[in-house]
């Protein structure tokens, strides 16, 4: 499981899907969902989503690339699906996320920590 989140890590701008994922932890794909779910508490989309929305997070407060520009370098395919599911994880809108996260003189790794999304 460790081996196909650290992929997930790695390639979370990539097209992963099941299949990919659990040949990588050696287990069957209905094993892979069952045992990821039950060892870090969400379903391995659930977890690339997330991991996603970090990644984009960091880039609304640091850059100043588009919206969409930032929906497709993290991974997503379309700018409403990476409208709805960064609404879903952060609360807001990623427009409304950039407008209040300006970049203060702290750290960023506590930014990222003070910053990042629930499960």
């Amino acid at each position: 499981m460790l081996r196909a989140r650290d992929a997930m890590d790695r390639a979370y701008a990539q097209p992963l899907d099941v299949a990919a994922l659990a040949r990588i932890a050696h287990v069957s794909q209905a094993h892979f969902a069952r045992t990821f779910r039950a060892t870090f508490g969400e379903t391995p989309h659930r977890y690339l989503q997330r991991r996603r929305v970090e990644r984009a997070m960091f880039l609304l407060r640091e850059t100043d690339h588009s919206v969409t520009d930032i929906c497709f370098e993290v991974g997503f395919g379309s700018p409403g699906t990476f409208s709805r599911t960064f609404r879903d994880i952060v609360g807001r809108s990623p427009r409304t996320y950039r407008k209040e996260a300006a970049a203060a003189n702290v750290p960023t790794c506590f930014t990222m920590a003070w910053t990042r999304p629930s499960a």
